[in-house]
């Protein structure tokens, strides 16, 4: 009998949410910071999901465990080891660590089974299983991703203890451990390539003269684009800017002023000057007021004249385009000085090309890429010629830094010893590989410059922070108008001393042992030889990472194709085996789906043949539910995983929330931006597994459903994610069965299982209502039917007699208001601040979710939880924390099916604020001596 494992029982969701989302603002020392990719699972996630996959559950042992009391007891011991080594400052924490690697080899025998992730992207999930000591394999098509498995798993276990080869360095402390003399030498070398790159060009970066005459050093140039003006009596050169502010400060606020003057040096007679303003009064009304205009086009700030935008696309295809200079940033004490630009700074810029730079021509996907309808066809188009300049220098001089460190390491004692690619595993490493090693990170430093060293980087104006936004700030290539030019050499965002300080302190902070593998390989390939599955597959056509990774490539290709040649033997990122729905490649929409799902299938089909024995593979999934037919609503994401699981002989044993997003985050409900992804156990399917009907399905569903919804609601699922979580519950009943059979004798599709789940997800959520009081089920009754607009009373009259509660009490408690006939639920917004939940005579969970609301929207974190604290205080009247949370949830699913998105957003940011709301609770109730002891279950 196959021994369960904590994943399928139990998991301490609450701990794996809060550090998972709080992991968001993290940047020293985290991995994400070695190189940019895109969609990454937290790591406090994989380590829980990992740890979870290994372990026993205690109802596994009922020798040792023989009573349910002994079970959860010991269930909690497991709980809390998660719950320390999910928080992030405890990864360099060998006590915690040892602990959790000593519980994984309990379960295991001493002998894991390694791990493998065939989708391994930005490298997460093999990261954490070699931090619990498990032996990992990574695997991905995409060379960028195969890289950053490399530098995160494979390069540092090779130079573990190493001393720093710069001169100098190695005595300056006693003792380096792990990839810490690594990541120095990084630190040192990459320091090494600054001063060498400005006595070569630091000359390309002038100074700036302050208004009190003194030099200051210029942190960015602000740049527009520009094109003529179509109109014949105008004809300037008229700037496209999405913006005029550059500082948004108090008192220190900051913009461009623009001005028509004279000038009869140019063919219109006039020109475009650009002043600096900094009277608040008179500053740009909002963020967007510029002269473009989004897709409307532009408007000419010359003659007023409104400019399609077909017309700015033929001009910059046709090469028509420039850019002028709108303002300098320059370095003060404490602020920016923002200066008008001058002949000086402008000619700096105007520098030709380097003879020998990078090549290869931009996906035209224009889901992805703008650029392209804008005449930037080429990667070299998206970066200005003095940018080109200094990234070749930075990438030529990588390799004369791993000459200075194979020199440094010899003299240092080390062999010489064989090349870093293709090294077998058992090979001694010795200056050659330590010279490849050092450059590879310091390739990744180049790599990482160029997301904020091109003509798509931005210039952020807001209050918080007035730095370079880099090029990735979201999963495209967007068309930038006004656009912010870096100095690299000041230490501020988008320098070089940033990128390599980042990527030194993220090498630093990785496990060093034991020796992981990252291999070139499509999925299907990858999976070959017994290891325990867990991975992050792509998510249909949600992100293209071929296309988007070839901005990177072409940089990581020209920097490090001598150091690793097997990575970057093509000219751009191979594409054509990649497992996404595109439909640019697979001849439309129908091909790629073809060719994505038949992928699927066969990478599942394979772990199926290749699984380990008594351990469940896990799966992560965060795609939503977007399509709708005559079955229902479905996913093509959802039913392409599903299928190509179930068809392959997987069934589902588990399904757990984890939240990926921090709360402060916004949810776009309609959208496919999910806050929580869907973590799946499956274990084989036995080949002699029962076949059921139609009615023994939905039987089954019904009776098992709502005991999971109600642990996923309990788990902090976002309502918004509510329908994605439950397919998990439902589909684990759904792949228990050989077959599922229709009325007229045909097999159950999964679309159709999916439609069926849906079904019974709202008929769960609708059943929930009888647990409420009665002033809350009415109200859920008539928000039902009115939402937040009017009604008849006498419709309301009868609705509140058939549940035991009369309209005018429903009006004394402030529900509602009812006048002249009409009835009309009061809006959170709309609700009294002075209201005191401590003194109101007839308390119920609708007015407190309501006025939680109020509170959460106006007074945050911190006055939310005094008021739930208040609440759940009442000893008269009987309020639930958990059922405060379910109300909410089956209140957004009624607002989304309306389209009511305002009340849909309240309830989702109440949910996943739910964690922090509850722990601003308990401080309030640990402040207040008079309340006692909350456990947030309505009891003392």
């Amino acid at each position: 009998m196959q021994k369960r494992k904590l994943i399928e029982v139990a998991l301490p969701l609450e701990a794996i949410n809060r550090e998972s989302a709080r992991e968001k603002s993290i940047r020293h020392g985290h991995p994400s910071t070695l190189h940019l990719w895109w969609a990454r699972r937290p790591l406090a996630t994989a380590r829980a999901v990992l740890f979870a996959q290994l372990v026993d559950d205690p109802s596994s042992h009922p020798d040792r465990f023989p009573t349910e009391e002994a079970q959860a007891t010991e269930r909690a011991r497991l709980h809390r080891i998660i719950e320390d080594m999910v928080v992030w400052e405890n990864v360099r924490n060998e006590d915690v660590m040892n602990a959790a690697r000593a519980e994984i080899l309990a379960s295991t025998n001493g002998t894991p089974p390694p791990i493998l992730d065939p989708f391994a992207g930005g490298g997460t999930i093999p990261l954490e299983a070699q931090r619990l000591g498990l032996e990992a394999h990574a695997s991905d098509l995409n060379p960028v991703a195969v890289l950053i498995n490399k530098a995160l798993i494979e390069i540092p276990p090779r130079f573990r203890d190493w001393k720093p080869v710069f001169p100098g360095q190695a005595d300056t402390r006693g003792g380096w451990r792990g990839a810490e003399g690594l990541a120095d030498d990084v630190r040192s070398y990459g320091a090494w390539m600054r001063d060498e790159a400005f006595r070569r060009i630091g000359h390309l970066y002038p100074k700036a003269t302050l208004s009190d005459g003194t030099q200051a050093t210029v942190i960015a140039w602000i740049w527009a684009r520009t094109v003529t003006c179509p109109n014949p009596a105008c004809g300037i050169e008229m700037p496209l800017v999405r913006s005029w502010w550059l500082g948004k400060k108090k008192g220190k606020e900051a913009y461009v002023v623009p001005s028509v003057v004279a000038d009869p040096s140019h063919p219109s007679g006039k020109r475009v000057k650009f002043d600096i303003g900094h009277d608040a009064g008179n500053a740009p009304r909002n963020t967007s007021d510029g002269t473009m205009e989004g897709r409307k086009g532009a408007v000419c700030i010359a003659c007023g004249a409104a400019v399609a935008t077909q017309y700015v696309r033929d001009e910059t295809a046709a090469g028509r385009g420039n850019q002028a200079l709108m303002a300098v940033v320059a370095e003060g004490s404490r602020r920016r000085h923002y200066l008008s630009p001058n002949k000086a700074q402008s000619e700096a810029a105007l520098i030709d090309p380097p003879s020998e730079t990078i090549a290869g021509t931009i996906a035209t996907n224009p889901r992805w890429f703008s650029p392209p309808a804008y005449g930037l066809t080429e990667f070299a188009d998206l970066f200005t010629n003095r940018q080109l300049v200094a990234l070749t220098t930075f990438s030529d001089l990588v390799g004369e830094a791993r000459e200075r460190v194979l020199a440094d390491a010899l003299a240092a004692g080390h062999t010489a010893g064989p090349r870093l690619d293709g090294m077998p595993p058992d090979a001694p490493a010795g200056a050659e590989a330590y010279a490849d090693a050092v450059a590879t990170y310091l390739g990744l430093v180049v790599s990482r410059l160029s997301d904020y060293s091109s003509s798509l980087t931005t210039w952020a104006s807001n209050p918080q922070m007035e730095i370079l936004r880099n090029v990735f700030a979201r999963q495209a290539l967007p068309m930038a108008w006004d656009f912010g030019e870096g100095n690299p050499f000041f230490d501020s965002s988008g320098s070089i001393s940033r990128m390599a300080g980042a990527v030194a302190r993220a090498v630093e902070s990785l496990p060093s042992s034991p020796l992981g593998t990252a291999l070139q390989e499509d999925a299907i390939s990858a999976v070959k030889e017994e290891a325990l599955l867990s991975t992050d597959p792509p998510y249909y056509d949600n992100i293209g990472y071929s296309d988007l990774s070839d901005f990177f490539y072409v940089w990581l290709r020209r920097t490090l194709s001598s150091i690793q040649p097997d990575l970057f033997g093509t000219v751009l990122v191979p594409k054509q085996e990649e497992l996404v729905a595109n439909p640019y490649r697979h001849g439309g929409k129908a091909g790629a789906k073809a060719f994505f799902e038949d992928g699927f299938r066969q990478v599942f089909a394979r772990a199926r043949v290749v699984a380990v024995p008594n351990y469940p593979i896990a799966v992560y999934y965060a795609f939503k539910q977007a399509d709708s037919s005559a079955d229902g609503d479905a996913s093509s994401g959802w039913e392409t995983l599903l299928e190509g699981m179930i068809q392959s002989g997987w069934r589902i044993t588990a399904t757990w929330p984890v939240r990926t997003e921090s709360s402060g985050r916004m949810i776009s409900v309609g959208t496919n931006a999910l806050a929580s992804s869907i973590v799946l156990a499956l274990r084989p399917r036995p080949e002699d597994a029962p076949s059921t009907d139609r009615r023994g399905f939905l039987a089954a569903l019904r009776s098992e459903l709502p005991d999971a919804l109600r642990k996923l609601q309990q788990g902090q699922i976002a309502p918004v994610d509510l329908p994605q979580a439950a397919i998990g519950p439902g589909m684990a009943v759904f792949s228990r069965y050989s077959t599922v059979l229709e009325a007229d004798g045909s097999a159950m599709t999964v679309r159709s299982a999916l439609a069926r789940i849906n079904e019974t997800l709202d008929e769960v959520l609708a059943e929930q209502e009888g647990d409420f009081d009665a002033p809350t089920r009415f109200a859920i009754a008539w928000y039902r039917q009115h939402g937040y607009e009017t009604g008849r009373f006498g419709d309301a009259d009868n609705l509140a007699r058939a549940r035991n509660t009369a309209v005018e009490s429903l009006d004394r408690a402030g529900i509602l208001t009812s006048r002249a006939g009409k009835v009309q639920l009061i809006r959170p917004a709309d609700l009294s601040p002075a209201y005191d939940v401590a003194t109101d005579p007839s308390v119920s969970t609708w007015e407190v979710l309501q006025h939680l609301i109020r509170v959460l929207e106006t007074d945050g974190l911190g006055g939310a939880g005094a008021f739930l604290a208040a609440a759940l205080h009442r000893s008269d009247v009987t309020v639930e924390a958990d059922l405060i949370k379910e109300l909410a949830h089956l209140l957004f699913r009624v607002a989304e099916l309306n389209g009511w998105t305002r009340d849909a957003v309240s309830n989702n940011d109440l949910v996943t604020s739910w964690p922090e709301i509850l722990d601003a609770a308990r401080g309030a109730a640990r402040s207040d001596s008079s309340q006692g002891q909350l456990d947030f279950d309505g009891e003392e």
